[in-house]
């Protein structure tokens, strides 16, 4: 693979309860435990929002890119990234990721049709695809 853009982000603090900032300053945010954890929640952001929103964005990116090559209308589209965190059966813990597309105005088929090419296209499906249970759903 050519590598065409690398992203750097640190992490600093207590982990989780820590900070973590890009290497261009344009993301410097806190960190904290969700309440559902037993964390403080609150104001502060967590790794599995994080990795939601990015999700989501890298989904919707593709799945605009199946769409301009069906010329299909997407343009009222969404993409919402449900990512949850839980203890696996190693005593360690794993994520499980949904995907909720809304695609106003096409047919059922069509739009399942565009989801599971997306699928195929996203860097994010493609980097955890067998290791992460994703499930995809047309709103």
């Amino acid at each position: 693979m050519t590598v065409l853009y690398t992203a750097e982000a640190t992490a600093t603090g207590a982990g989780r309860d820590g900070r973590t900032r890009s290497s261009d300053g344009v993301l410097d945010l806190d960190l904290a435990v969700p309440k559902e954890m037993g964390g403080p929640g609150g104001a502060s952001t967590n790794p599995e929002q994080l990795f939601a929103a990015g999700y989501a964005a890298c989904f919707h990116g593709a799945l605009q890119v199946v769409a301009r090559r069906a010329k299909a209308d997407i343009n009222d589209s969404s993409v919402t990234a449900e990512v949850g965190i839980g203890r696996n059966d190693a005593g360690g813990f794993g994520l499980s990721v949904a995907l909720v597309v809304d695609l106003p105005g096409l047919p059922r088929e069509q739009a399942q049709e565009l989801v599971a090419a997306a699928d195929q296209v996203c860097p994010y499906s493609n980097a955890i695809r067998g290791n992460v249970e994703i499930e995809l759903r047309v709103a």
